[in-house]
């Protein structure tokens, strides 16, 4: 029989429907799928050890959920995927503002309606998708906005005196009655409105303007908050905390392949980008290496958390620079270069909150530098690391030049005085020709990966030259509309030369005549 053909309160008995609770809903449907070996919730990734476990522990214990974590930690996502735990479709009296259930109505306009009609009173079936409410906690939320008040309009219309109780406007929790709600950033609530929520929480009644109701309101409540050490606008009262059974701490991605996986999942890029754009994996991870970099920064507040919304807004702006640069230049299809990732910077600024070292230091410094500090992660997975070579001192020079320091070519070719300028805006064929100009920069890649191809070829050239600047054995410049690389000694000497240095040279461990 389908349910959907149910319209009374009557055929509703006859059916032998049975009602059960939302949290016992979300239990029985949550055991159905661990039982099946279904994914609880899709599409969360790094959680598959930690809160996810933790959220369906919860859910079987039919608790209330307080998600506690740092900004971008998919709280919000974990709390709307839990509607699809509750049953497909519930039965509610008709024109019910609180969803009342037909065999055990609530309010007093339902309760009345089945005194009037019996067997006749009309009932609708309620979608899942209609069951889930959600507030933002913002300090000018007030108790009539979440629980409810009088309407005078309404007591007009209907010709009621104030004491009775169908005067009575509903809020937003009554009317997430048998569904799920969720209150997003509790400690913003003013303490006063987060005392009202007690008794909703464990005694099940309300007060609105004097009215003293025993409403057992059926909802599975999820509340989410950052670490009340970070929220210095609030915090969330004690006896509310008591009264929410678990709470769940987020994180963030614990490995750059879980943050990959979430980026990739979560990136808006269209299809006529992805035709014209090739993204290497790479670059992929130097995208992703700019968050872990941030996390541990000392110029960023950690209190406030590098969101995981910064490499995806990365990679969307890593492939619109390469996309721009393939329209200007009316090319049919380009990859993302690294000197593209100088586009992800405003990316960067936004969404780190910096101390005042990183504050006097400037937000589009501290990106650039986060920036270099990823290459210089990303570089030494690839190629041999320049500060092991430092250490070593060859029996003879020219072994030194062959063998022991593979570098050693590409940087006597800037200390003879030559420099490569490469635009942003520049053709990919003439940038490739400017990367073959340097002396051992192909040889090397063809040493260390034989078996790339072209393309990949010309950007692990560029990421030498990226990566020996961070390590200082090269100087980088970001000047209006190009990239600058010259040999170090020359550019600091160069006082005259305006332009944003990425590279700096460590008087302290300092370099012998031969560059180490």
């Amino acid at each position: 029989m389908n349910i959907k053909n149910i319209n009374t309160l009557g055929e509703l008995k006859a059916s032998g429907y049975k009602s059960k609770s939302v949290k016992e809903e979300i239990r029985d449907n949550l055991v159905k799928k661990l039982q099946q070996g279904e994914t609880t919730f899709p599409g969360i990734v790094g959680y598959e050890d930690s809160v996810i476990p933790d959220t369906e522990r919860a859910l079987l214990s039919r608790h209330n959920i307080l998600f506690l974590g740092l900004r971008g930690q998919a709280k919000t996502r974990m709390a709307r995927q839990m509607v699809d735990l509750l049953d497909e479709y519930i039965p509610v009296i008709a024109g019910s503002e609180i969803n009342d259930n037909p065999l055990n109505p609530l309010s007093k306009s339902s309760i009345d309606l089945i005194a009037e009609k019996g067997d006749n009173t009309p009932v609708e079936w309620l979608h899942r998708s209609a069951r889930y409410g959600e507030k933002l906690a913002t300090p000018d939320v007030s108790v009539a906005d979440l629980i409810g008040d009088i309407d005078p309009i309404k007591a007009a219309n209907l010709r009621l005196n104030f004491a009775d109780e169908r005067v009575i406007h509903y809020g937003i929790i009554p009317r997430s009655n048998r569904g799920i709600f969720v209150i997003n950033e509790l400690p913003d609530l003013q303490a006063r409105i987060q005392v009202a929520l007690f008794n909703i929480l464990q005694e099940g009644d309300i007060q609105i303007r004097g009215f003293k109701l025993r409403l057992a309101l059926d909802i599975l409540f999820v509340f989410t908050a950052n670490p009340e050490d970070y929220t210095n606008r609030g915090s969330i009262v004690t006896p509310l905390k008591d009264r929410i059974e678990s709470q769940i701490l987020t994180h963030y991605p614990k490995n750059i392949e879980d943050s990959l996986s979430i980026t990739e999942q979560e990136a808006d890029i269209i299809e006529e980008q992805t035709a014209k754009v090739k993204i290497s994996d790479l670059v992929k991870r130097m995208i992703e290496q700019v968050a872990f970099e941030a996390r541990a920064s000392e110029l960023v507040d950690q209190k406030s958390g590098v969101s995981a919304r910064l490499p995806i807004a990365a990679y969307e702006n890593a492939v619109s620079a390469a996309e721009r640069r393939a329209i200007i230049n009316k090319e049919k299809e380009t990859q993302v270069w690294i000197s593209d990732l100088t586009g992800i910077i405003p990316s960067v600024t936004g969404k780190v909150e910096l101390v005042y070292e990183g504050e006097q230091e400037g937000p589009y410094q501290v990106a650039f530098n986060l920036l270099n500090k990823s290459i210089r992660t990303l570089f030494i997975q690839y190629f041999p690391n320049p500060d092991s070579l430092k250490k070593r001192r060859p029996q003879k020079k020219e072994k030194e030049e062959e063998h022991n320091n593979p570098y050693r070519p590409i940087i006597n070719w800037f200390d003879q005085g030559n420099s490569l300028d490469i635009l942003f805006n520049v053709k990919d064929k003439e940038k490739v020709q400017l990367l073959y100009q340097v002396d051992g920069l192909y040889g090397l890649v063809k040493k260390t990966f034989p078996h790339a191809n072209e393309k990949e070829n010309a950007l692990l050239m560029e990421l030498i030259l990226h990566g020996l600047s961070s390590y200082s054995l090269i100087s980088k410049k970001v000047l209006d509309g190009k990239i600058e690389f010259k040999d170090l000694m020359g550019s600091m000497l160069n006082m005259g030369n305006i332009g944003r240095e990425s590279s700096s040279f460590d008087e302290e461990e300092g370099f012998d005549q031969e560059g180490y």
